[in-house]
């Protein structure tokens, strides 16, 4: 049986609940497999510190709560240092680069790096950056199809801007494949 523990954390705003909704929901329905998603988040909502836990397997899911993930996607420096210390030994850490420094990592831990905020402002919407990371968590972890999460993201974003989140999907899943081909 495989089972992934997914934490995503950053500050409210950035996509980071959508990102696991994201992630769940091409699991669960477009990779025949099995997921759960829940969230947290802090009263002030936009800009206070929020996360989203997702689980993903190739059976039922008797536990819904991540207890020790083994990959962790922090988009703010505040998630880094809140959620760094419950990474699973020889888990994989995704950062948004330029928002996050990565500072005193545990040894055997798999890191990449994306600015994913940098390439969501290319795109003309800083908004997507949570969509850069999708695709980038899908080149860099394998863990779901990428049709899958395409097919979500399709289904997860408002109507209309369907081209622009594939477009930022597309950006981050060709920065994660090229880190993983060096690798």
């Amino acid at each position: 049986m495989t089972v992934s523990e997914i934490k995503i954390g950053g500050f409210g705003g950035q996509g980071v609940i959508l990102t696991g909704l994201i992630i769940g929901r091409a699991a669960a329905i477009y990779d025949n497999k099995y997921s759960t998603m829940t969230q947290a988040f802090g009263p002030e909502a936009r800009g206070s510190s929020c996360s989203s836990q997702v689980i993903v397997s190739d059976q039922r899911i008797l536990y819904p709560y991540v207890s020790r993930p083994q990959i962790l996607v922090v988009m703010s420096q505040d998630a880094y240092n809140k959620f760094l210390p419950e990474l699973a030994p020889g888990g994989m850490l995704l950062v948004e680069e330029e928002l996050v420094k990565v500072a005193n990592p545990p040894k055997g831990i798999k890191i990449y790096g994306i600015p994913a905020t940098r390439l969501a402002e290319e795109l003309g919407r800083k908004m997507v950056l949570n969509i850069v990371m999708v695709g980038f968590f899908t080149s860099t972890t394998r863990l779901i199809n990428a049709d899958a999460v395409r097919k979500a993201v399709t289904d997860s974003v408002p109507r209309g801007t369907e081209k622009l989140n594939l477009s930022a999907f597309d950006k981050g899943y060709d920065w994660g494949a090229k880190l993983v081909g060096k690798a």
